[in-house]
């Protein structure tokens, strides 16, 4: 049944193009001509000890890519189609990669491992392939090494790609044997020990129910803690990243072993290499996450409300904890500030102490102030560094008491630093505290000042000019103006900020425009401080902001004169359009919060749209989600006056709506949309039948991601509410689909990121209920609406007995109930006295704690007894 194919794959690995190409052709055309045969050749092939390594490498990864894609749709597709496939051609592929293997090659194994699982992660949740598991099973008492170790690749494999309820416990407990046994120190392979470690650490997600076996669960422990003194690097480090695992799976099982790994990681920590002392430091910020969550979750008193109890391990190993941390922070790497994605042991280390100060609050400051006291001034930048870093580490977590008297102290010696230290390190870690301090010590939650009219002055004067420092500390010190702005937001009519307003901009328009700001985010970081500046800013300043219009039109205005554009600077410009886009925006939303800037402003709004059709002009295919956001800042701005830009803007809209591809430009159009709507109101109706068709279609669409379904409903509200009764002619299309969601969100069971966008997609059902009805309230149609009220009260009735709706789906489900009775009146009456909890729903929020439920609550109870009184 198999053909030769060794040629093809020889081919399509050619440095010479046209060959390639030719090769890629012909492997497509045999697949679609005669699967079987095409896959049973490829498994041939990577069976065939004969064969050249890189063919068999090759065909093993084109049959993966013939079972899995990235896109759910197709996946899906791939899925059905080899469950599907003759039996006979799966029987022999099965076969040729159980033998792979035996092989004594890696390449080969290795790949055959992969494909392996693909195929049980088909098959397994199907009930196929029973015998799997048991056949590898038997291979792990073989001999020769490879063999073992290949077997427990795909062990390993095997439970990343299955969950585990497919397979029995049985099965389980004799991998976790299989497993731990290849992990001991008593097996002297130390690739099959290596493969060993790191299948444990997929297959802990099943390990449920022998960690609830204190046996069985200090065998496993033993034999990981064993694993970290291993003397192969790769071992300890797999063990290590084990035990991360453990510590967020099993943290209510550690108790009895915490001691222990502190010793372990505490050593590694000090004297391994970096990779497996990054590991040990992870198990500790592990722990950390897994305390805060539990902590936040139940505010710190526990009742029987708590799944799990917090420890307080990392409160008990404090004084032990700490100082191990401390001590990375000197090891900090030379060229680090500069490179974008640098980790190393000085960085965890510095994250873990941020954690641990998050997680135990107060008791961490007397335990890092005197290392910062002993270091901040030493001849040797690492230790300034280390300080420095250390007290920034520890801002976010211990009162505003505990840090502000430290704080005081220390404003001056950073600001004195930030300008004068010789090091460019120290400066860049400085101006990142100085962020830190103005982020969480600064602003309406802190009750005493820590920047007053004496030093608001030194401190600007000190940001400005480290805008004109290297990119990395002139980034970081954009990020403390940020949040310097960031803190004067709420702080009334005047702000300190006002008399340097104009200077600020300047400084951060001249650093945007700086030869080397493409380095470290630096233009990015320069953009995102001038909008939070521009949107701080007060009413004085408005004057100031309206000239800074034409400035950023101009901007825009310069990226458009294109030359012909390489690749790589069309998306230089096309980042930079963002970024420009995304400043009109935020000055858009600013001057048109209040009527007289608004008045100004509009001048500009024709040429500000002409500028936005031209940089969606720009791209052939994809929409520009900035400007797009920017024109839903506009269309707020204009009001009814938007419809003049319909005729040329709808054509992007609809491409917009028409992007599955990039889901999120898609959704941000869906949000666009709505702000039209609110802005035209009728005025949109010439245009809603292509609106509402190409909604409807991405709705029936199981290729666009679901995280754009809800607030395509939302959007209907929005349509609905704008044209009023003239939504009858969706009405029925909507409805129906509205129906099929609903249904779809009332019986779900799932993890938490299921409950929220079950949560977030009931919300947008709802809001489009509440749209449509109030668009028919006072016309004569509204009788069209009373047969689908009784399937509303269902759905209210069902999501109020699941118990898990959020406050926001709350507040809209009981609006939704009073938009009912306030539309239909004495129709609806009946119908809401009879349904089964709507007098129960009203009742708890109304005496919810949230204002907003109240207040709708309270609404919707004076619309029912109108509706019932009739």
């Amino acid at each position: 049944m198999a053909m030769e194919v060794t040629q093809v794959l020889l081919n399509a690995q050619s440095i010479d193009g046209a060959v390639r190409k030719n090769a890629e052709d012909s492997l497509k055309q045999f697949q679609e001509q005669n699967l079987p045969v095409f896959l049973v050749s490829l498994s041939g092939e990577l069976a065939n000890e004969e064969k050249p390594v890189e063919t068999r490498k090759l065909a093993g990864l084109v049959l993966k890519n013939a079972l899995v894609a990235k896109e759910q749709h197709r996946k899906f597709e791939l899925v059905q189609r080899w469950l599907s496939l003759d039996g006979n051609a799966k029987s022999q592929i099965k076969a040729c990669l159980l033998k792979t293997l035996t092989s004594p090659v890696l390449d080969a194994r290795s790949t055959a491992s992969q494909v392996i699982a693909k195929v049980a992660g088909i098959e397994l949740p199907h009930k196929q392939w029973p015998e799997l598991i048991g056949s590898l099973l038997s291979n792990v008492h073989q001999l020769p090494a490879q063999a073992k170790q290949a077997t427990l690749e795909t062990l390993g494999y095997l439970c990343e790609e299955v969950s585990p309820d497919v397979i029995d416990q049985d099965q389980v407990n004799k991998i976790l044997t299989a497993v731990v046994q290849g992990m001991s120190s008593s097996e002297g392979n130390t690739d099959v020990r290596l493969a060993a470690t790191r299948a444990l650490y997929n297959a802990l997600g099943f390990a449920q129910a022998n960690f609830s076996n204190d046996m069985e669960r200090d065998y496993i422990m033993r034999v990981v803690c064993e694993a970290t003194l291993s003397p192969e690097v790769r071992i300890r480090q797999a063990a290590f990243e084990c035990l991360v695992s453990i510590s967020s799976t099993y943290y209510e099982k550690l108790a009895p072993y915490i001691q222990d790994i502190f010793n372990i990681t505490a050593k590694a920590v000090r004297e391994d290499e970096e990779p497996v002392a990054l590991q040990a430091i992870e198990f500790w910020s592990s722990i950390c996450d897994e305390e805060i969550d539990i902590l936040e979750e139940y505010g710190g008193d526990f009742t029987g409300d708590s799944d799990i109890p917090c420890f307080y391990f990392i409160k008990q190993a404090l004084p032990a904890l700490v100082p191990m941390l401390l001590e990375t922070l000197l090891k900090q790497e030379e060229d680090q500030d500069q490179d974008e994605g640098a980790w190393n042991i000085a960085m965890a280390g510095g994250t873990c102490l941020g954690l641990v100060a998050r997680t135990v609050g107060d008791d961490i400051v007397p335990l890092v102030v005197p290392f910062i006291e002993e270091n901040i001034s030493k001849q040797d930048w690492r230790q300034r560094e280390a300080a420095t870093y250390a007290f920034g580490s520890i801002l976010e977590g211990p009162s505003p008491e505990k840090l502000i008297p430290l704080v005081n102290v220390a404003l001056t010696f950073m600001l004195s630093a930030l300008t004068k230290d010789p090091n460019s390190h120290v400066k860049d870690t400085t101006a990142w505290t100085l962020g830190r301090i103005f982020e969480f010590l600064h602003g309406s939650v802190v009750d005493s000042p820590i920047i007053s009219q004496a030093n608001c002055q030194q401190i600007i004067t000190v940001l400005l000019q480290s805008m004109k420092d290297t990119p990395n500390v002139a980034e970081k010190a954009c990020g403390a103006l940020y949040f310097l702005a960031q803190g004067y937001e709420e702080m009334g009519p005047s702000s300190p900020l006002t008399p340097f307003f104009q200077e600020i901009v300047q400084s951060l328009l001249t650093v945007t425009h700086r030869e080397d700001a493409g380095e470290s985010r630096l233009r990015t970081a320069a953009y995102e401080t001038l909008n939070e500046v521009v949107r701080c800013s007060t009413d004085e300043t408005a004057p100031l902001v309206l000239q800074l219009v034409p400035v950023i039109m101009m901007e825009l205005h310069n990226t458009l004169e294109g030359q012909k554009l390489s690749s790589d600077e069309r998306e230089k410009q096309s980042e930079l359009q963002g970024l420009l886009c995304g400043c009109l925006q935020v000055i858009i939303q600013k001057l048109g919060a209040s009527e007289p800037t608004k008045y100004v402003f509009m001048q500009y709004a024709d040429q500000i749209m002409g500028l936005f059709l031209r940089v969606f002009a720009c791209r052939s295919a994809t929409v520009h989600e900035e400007a797009m956001l920017a024109i839903g800042a506009l269309a707020y701005v204009t009001g009814a006056d938007f419809a003049k830009y319909m005729p040329e803007f709808y054509r992007y809209l609809e491409m917009g709506l028409q992007n599955f591809e990039e889901y999120q430009v898609c959704a941000v159009t869906v949000g666009v949309v709505g702000d039209i709507s609110r802005a035209l109101e009728e005025k949109i109706v010439p245009y809603c039948d292509g609106i509402m068709t190409q909604l409807l279609k991405n709705l029936s669409s199981n290729q666009l991601h679901r995280s754009v379904k809800p607030p395509i409903f939302s959007c209907f509200g929005d349509i609905a509410l704008a044209v009023g009764e003239y939504f009858e002619k969706y009405l029925m299309w909507a409805m129906s689909a509205l129906q099929s969601a609903a249904e779809l969100s009332t019986h779900i069971a799932g993890d938490d990121e299921l409950v929220e966008y079950t949560n977030s997609l009931r919300n947008g059902i709802l809001e489009a209920y509440s749209g449509i009805f109030q668009g028919f309230k006072n016309s004569p149609k509204t009788q069209l609406l009373i047969p689908y009220a009784p399937h509303i009260l269902q759905f209210l009735d069902g999501i109020y007995m699941e118990k898990d709706m959020d406050d926001v789906v709350m507040k809209t489900a009981i609006g939704v109930l009073g938009d009912l009775a306030d539309t239909l009146g004495s129709d609806a009456g009946s119908m809401i006295q009879q349904s089964v909890s709507s007098k129960d729903f009203l009742n708890e929020c109304l005496s919810s704690e949230d204002l907003m439920i109240k207040e709708s609550a309270e609404w919707a109870k004076l619309a029912i007894s109108r509706a019932i009184s009739v």
